[in-house]
């Protein structure tokens, strides 16, 4: 994947190891703050604080940060899958220092850019998290289905080169 600079000056890069304990600190500092929208404290995400997870995330070429120049603004774990024109985007998370800036539609943004050859986007967020909810539906997700307190969205492309019906695809759990 290269780097896609987008209008807003926001690029993607794939994780590199010496920023992994930065990403951890603003993965834990970013979910915290869920306890304001709904969360209760220790309503986060499965091994948002793991420095060993982020890292096995980066050697799978999972774990991309977000970077404005060379400032680290945030973070992605996105699993593309070719074979179904799919990309799933595991987790999401802005440094809580420019929430409510506009970095997380732009990081939708980037994301959705880098993998310009998927037809469909898929992601899954708590019921209760109102922000994330809202953000999704924001950043053009439709709602696909609610299920175990989760709420599982989708965004699909089409294109020249992408089908313009696609069915339904697998989402990882």
């Amino acid at each position: 994947m290269g780097q896609t600079v987008g209008r807003s000056g926001m690029y993607l890069v794939k994780a590199e190891a010496k920023q992994i304990e930065k990403i951890v600190d603003m993965s834990i500092r970013a979910f915290e703050t869920d306890v304001t929208v709904g969360g209760k404290k220790g309503d986060c995400p499965p091994e948002f604080d793991s420095i060993e997870w982020h890292q096995q995330m980066a050697r799978e070429g999972h774990l991309y940060q977000a970077m404005i120049g060379k400032d680290l603004v945030g973070a992605a774990i996105v699993f593309p899958d070719e074979t179904e024109k799919s990309v799933y985007i595991g987790r999401i998370f802005i440094d809580p220092v420019y929430h409510r800036r506009g970095y997380g539609l732009r990081l939708m943004d980037c994301i959705e850019k880098n993998f310009p050859w998927a037809a469909a986007f898929h992601l899954d967020t708590p019921c209760w998290n109102e922000r994330t909810n809202a953000f999704y539906k924001k950043s053009g997700y439709r709602t696909i289905k609610v299920e175990d307190g989760f709420a599982f969205y989708q965004k699909r492309k089409s294109g020249p080169n992408l089908p313009q019906q696609f069915t339904e695809s697998k989402i990882p759990v």
